[in-house]
């Protein structure tokens, strides 16, 4: 549990380190600010579906292999079983393509 809090904390403090990407105003002038603005938003974006990607996989994961263990214990309950399996593999994977679409729209 120490090391998930740990690891945790350490993604919110990367995090709040890019928020100073959007810091500025819309009115201000062209320079090479703007350009290294845009450069760490995207690297902000990259860092954020990352996290999105890995949080996807690591619940597909565990979703496949309570269905496996569930089948393996009762196998006349494997086809309710596949069919929640399936369900939960399409809200995750909903869930990393809304985190894409975010990407695409902020970068």
């Amino acid at each position: 549990m120490n090391k998930l809090r740990n690891i945790f904390f350490v993604i919110v403090g990367i995090l709040m380190m890019t928020m100073t990407a959007f810091a500025q105003g819309a009115g201000t002038e062209v320079g090479d600010n703007s350009f290294s603005v845009s450069k760490y938003k995207a690297i902000a974006a990259v860092f954020g579906f990352a996290i999105a990607v890995a949080g996807g996989a690591i619940g597909q994961s565990r979703i496949a292999a309570a269905a496996v263990e569930g089948a393996a214990r009762n196998p006349g309950a494997a086809g309710r079983i596949q069919t929640m399996m399936i369900l939960g593999l399409a809200l995750i994977e909903s869930l990393v393509l809304f985190a894409l679409l975010v990407v695409f729209t902020r970068a």
